[in-house]
C-alpha cells in the first residue's frame, strides 16, 4: 500500500528539493524494485511497483495514439511512461503513469537526456488508479478529505488535460478532465466512459482506445 510521510520525517532538505535533485528515494532507502516516491501537496508519497495489469491498461492507452500515428504521419503526439513531472509552481514532483507529448518533445530527449519534465511540456497527464494510491489520483472529496491530490496539482499547473482511469470496483471507468482552473486547482469533466466502451479523446487528440477487456482490481 502507498504510505504517505508527513512533516514529521526529519530530511536534510525540503522532500521537493530532494526529490527534484533524485536524492528522496535513496534517502528513505527504498527498494529498487520498481517503488515510485513522489511529492503531492508537499507530502512524500511512496508506492509500490504497480501490478502487470496496470502495465497492460498503460499499454492499449499508448496503441491507441501509436494507431492514430500510423494512420497519419503529421500526427503530433507520443505517449510516454513513467517520466518525472517536476512542479515548480506547487513545489511539487510527481511520476504519472503516462504523459502525452508533443513530438518536439521527443525530439529533445533523443538530442540529449532530459531529467524531468515541466508542466508546460505536457499536454496530458494519465492515471490509472490502484487500490493502494487511487487517493492521490483522484479530484479530493471536499469535506472529508482537504489534501491536495494529483488531480489539484496537475489543474494548478495548467496542464491542459487529466485522463483518470479508475480501477476501483466501486467506481470502475474513465474519465478526462480539462479546462484547468489555475487558481482554484480544478477541472471540468469533458467526457466519462464504462469499462466495455471506446474512450474517444477528442481534439487535439482524435485518439480512440478500446476498453472491452478492462476490469476493476480484484475486491
Amino acid at each position: 500500500m502507498s504510505v504517505v510521510a508527513f512533516a514529521q520525517l526529519l530530511l536534510p532538505d525540503s522532500p521537493y528539493a530532494m526529490w527534484v535533485r533524485g536524492e528522496l528515494g535513496e534517502y528513505l532507502r527504498l527498494p529498487d524494485d520498481g517503488t515510485r516516491v513522489e511529492v503531492v501537496g508537499g507530502e512524500i508519497v511512496v508506492s509500490p511497483a504497480p501490478v502487470v495489469t496496470h502495465a497492460v491498461f498503460l499499454a492499449h492507452i499508448e496503441r491507441g495514439f501509436g494507431r492514430a500515428g500510423d494512420a497519419d504521419a503529421d500526427f503530433p503526439w507520443r505517449a510516454l511512461q513513467a517520466v518525472g513531472l517536476d512542479l515548480v509552481e506547487t513545489g511539487d514532483g510527481y511520476v504519472p503513469d503516462l504523459v502525452v507529448v508533443d513530438a518536439a518533445v521527443e525530439e529533445r530527449a533523443l538530442a540529449g537526456d532530459i531529467g524531468s519534465l515541466y508542466a508546460h511540456d505536457i499536454a496530458m497527464a494519465v492515471e490509472v488508479t490502484s487500490s493502494s494510491n487511487a487517493r492521490h489520483d483522484r479530484r479530493p472529496m471536499f469535506g472529508r478529505q482537504v489534501r491536495s491530490t494529483k488531480w489539484n496539482g496537475y489543474a494548478r499547473t495548467g496542464v491542459p488535460y487529466y485522463l483518470l482511469v479508475d480501477r476501483d470496483p466501486r467506481q470502475p471507468g474513465v474519465t478526462l478532465f480539462g479546462e484547468p482552473n489555475k487558481a482554484e486547482a480544478t477541472y471540468e469533466v469533458l467526457g466519462e466512459w464504462k469499462f466495455g466502451e471506446s474512450v474517444r479523446l477528442p481534439e487535439p487528440f482524435g485518439v480512440e482506445i478500446g476498453t472491452d477487456a478492462w476490469k476493476p482490481w480484484s475486491a
